[in-house]
């Protein structure tokens, strides 16, 4: 943090939040606002005069609640800037001004009551998104006694008491008591794989964290003795098991098994575990003088502070999710540290709970990727993007509104402007053009005609054979190849057609299927939690749901219309997918189909649609970018 801040190219914005970051890939314009200090940063030299006169006492939020700091505080050791900051939603010395002892004590007179927040706007080309993680709180669920007893603590809460800069300088003692500790126990997944009173990934640092502590235990208190409940030891990493091993053959105990709650002798003031130790096929009660928790990693709540009315950075920047909670990737193997928005990556624990050494690793990842994009001075797309035909276009404003990348700009009827694309920005999803009321958008290489014309390849010969399948090419389409990969049968009814996205299934692709006879059409594309388009699935479902009730409407059975979540890892459940519709398409009869047929050209839906304008005509101009 030091060298960052005496960095000559690096500004550093304390205590500051982003509202909100508009633009796109090279040309993002971010506004922050910087939350008054009150303490001038230039004039304050630390003498710590304005600490020793605040009568106000609260409880210290780095030294995790074990000591306490002044309204005027420094917020850790070696902050940058190494100065004080007032916290004016505890101080005294504002309205109604009941103190002021600070301010009257400051030799230099730093100390400001009237500091207002400043607002400032940025140029930046990209952003890196590096906002950390929260610790799963053990109140949640008090099995572990964490509310009823003091010698229960967090492995947060152990940190600050072994650490030399901690309230204690460093000597480790119980809460209750200031009594030096001999029989400590460690429970290992508290808040981590479990699904039912925490999360259920596992939090990846739990196991090397305990054991490294374990290891301070034994090497500053030899007579101490050390205790480890855990389902298994997870040493993965470069020297972790050999670790391992030599917290074993410093006599730290390693019980495979989780205590089902903790007691306290109401005698002794000791505390009670009880577990079932599966290795040695007995229940065993262990007394001990201090109980640490290692909790696990959980997303942070991205609000921050959470001021009312203020924007997550998920919000601003479009992030997705993954089922976890964390941000997910544009792309697991290839780009690890992208996010789906270009220009913006992620760094740490944002996006996975991860070690330090994992966290620099992709921290200076993701530099690099910034890097590269910043001393390119273009910005190179795929043909892919949405191209806007004027011709057609009514101003109406749905494809500004479905964007998951806000890559359209709104018309605006009373000036007569058409939406603007802005093609840097554009991921080629294809949910406006699906959304387009008045076909004024088109898809480069998933243009209507083309995805029309495999249709019509597919039904022109024994079409009540064959199952017309939509997939999404980053999930359920790679969903098939898992499962070919993996050499799992299933029938050969099914013919997928290729979409960026479920979202640009039209409703028309859906008729046109049915119109031609096909016996039965299935629409697969992301999970929610893991759309590589943020939430253009969310529209996928809006339009087959649409679809369904129109069928029922017409007297068409909507189990002809089948809609599925496969991810690209979910080979199997592709295969079985595929059982399932086959199954389905067995009792689907000709005369079914032809009925079918009948109603939609009495009904025009499902025509062909007519060759429009589109990119030969158009002519779009490709953005360079530029930073």
């Amino acid at each position: 943090m030091m060298d960052a801040g005496r960095h000559p190219r690096i500004e550093l914005l304390v205590n500051s939040e982003v509202e909100d970051i508009t633009g796109f890939v090279g040309n993002y314009r971010a506004r922050i606002r910087r939350r008054a200090q009150h303490v001038d940063p230039v004039e304050c030299t630390a003498c710590g005069d304005c600490v020793d006169v605040c009568p106000v006492a609260l409880p210290d939020e780095y030294q995790e609640g074990l000591a306490t700091r002044k309204a005027i505080y420094m917020p850790f050791p070696q902050a940058v800037p190494a100065t004080y900051t007032l916290d004016s939603d505890n101080c005294l010395g504002f309205n109604p001004i009941a103190c002021g002892k600070c301010r009257e004590v400051c030799d230099k007179k730093c100390i400001d009551y009237d500091a207002c927040d400043e607002v400032r706007d940025l140029e930046i080309g990209s952003v890196v998104v590096a906002t950390g993680m929260d610790v799963y709180d053990p109140r949640a669920t008090d099995e572990y006694g964490y509310c009823r007893f003091p010698d229960v603590i967090t492995s947060m809460e152990f940190e600050r008491l072994i650490n030399a800069g901690g309230p204690t300088e460093g000597e480790l003692v119980r809460p209750s008591d200031r009594e030096v500790p001999k029989r400590i126990g460690f429970i290992q997944c508290v808040g981590s794989r479990s699904p039912n009173r925490g999360v259920p990934y596992c939090s990846n640092f739990c196991c090397m964290n305990t054991i490294k502590e374990t290891l301070l235990l034994a090497e500053h208190y030899p007579d101490s003795r050390s205790t480890v409940f855990h389902q298994d030891i997870r040493a993965f990493g470069k020297g972790f098991e050999d670790l391992y091993s030599r917290s074993r053959e410093e006599g730290v105990r390693f019980v495979r098994g989780l205590p089902g709650a903790v007691e306290q002798d109401a005698e002794t003031g000791e505390l009670v575990v009880r577990v079932e130790d599966t290795l040695r096929g007995e229940i065993a009660e262990h007394r001990l003088d201090m109980v640490v928790l290692a909790v696990g990693l959980v997303p942070r709540n991205s609000n921050g502070n959470g001021r009312p009315g203020q924007r997550s950075i998920d919000e601003i920047l479009s992030l997705s999710h993954t089922s976890d909670g964390f941000v997910m990737e544009a792309h697991p193997k290839l780009k690890p540290v992208d996010a789906p928005t270009r220009g913006v990556y992620f760094a740490g624990c944002v996006e996975a709970p991860k070690d330090v050494k994992d966290s620099v690793t992709q921290a200076g990842a993701a530099a690099s990727r910034a890097g590269n994009l910043l001393g390119a001075g273009e910005v190179k797309i795929e043909a892919i993007t949405a191209v806007l035909n004027p011709e057609l276009c009514a101003q109406c404003k749905i494809c500004a509104q479905v964007c998951p990348f806000n890559a359209i700009e709104e018309a605006n009827k009373k000036l007569k402007q058409d939406p603007f694309f802005i093609e840097a920005a554009c991921a080629g999803c294809g949910t406006c053009a699906a959304e387009c009321p008045f076909d004024a958008i088109t898809m480069r290489h998933f243009e209507d005609q083309q995805v029309v014309s495999q249709i019509d390849a597919i039904l022109a010969d024994k079409p009540m054979e064959k199952v017309v399948a939509f997939a999404c090419n980053w999930c359920s389409y790679a969903g098939g190849d898992t499962a070919g990969t993996s050499r799992l049968q299933y029938p050969p009814t099914v013919r997928l057609i290729r979409t960026m996205c479920s979202g640009r299934v039209d409703q028309r692709f859906i008729w046109r299927a049915f119109r031609q006879g096909a016996p039965l059409v299935l629409v697969s594309g992301c999970h929610f939690s893991d759309c590589h388009y943020i939430d253009a699935v969310t529209w996928t479902q809006r339009r087959v749901e649409k679809v369904w009730s129109q069928m029922e409407k017409l007297g068409i059975r909507p189990e002809r219309l089948q809609l599925e979540w496969i991810s690209a890892a979910e080979g199997q459940k592709f295969a079985r997918v595929m059982r399932e519709v086959d199954k389905l398409l067995r009792e689907v009869t000709p005369q079914e189909v032809a009925k079918t047929m009948k109603i939609l050209e009495e009904k025009e839906l499902g025509a062909a649609p007519v060759l429009a304008p589109t990119m030969a005509a158009a002519e779009p101009v490709l953005p360079v970018v530029t930073h």
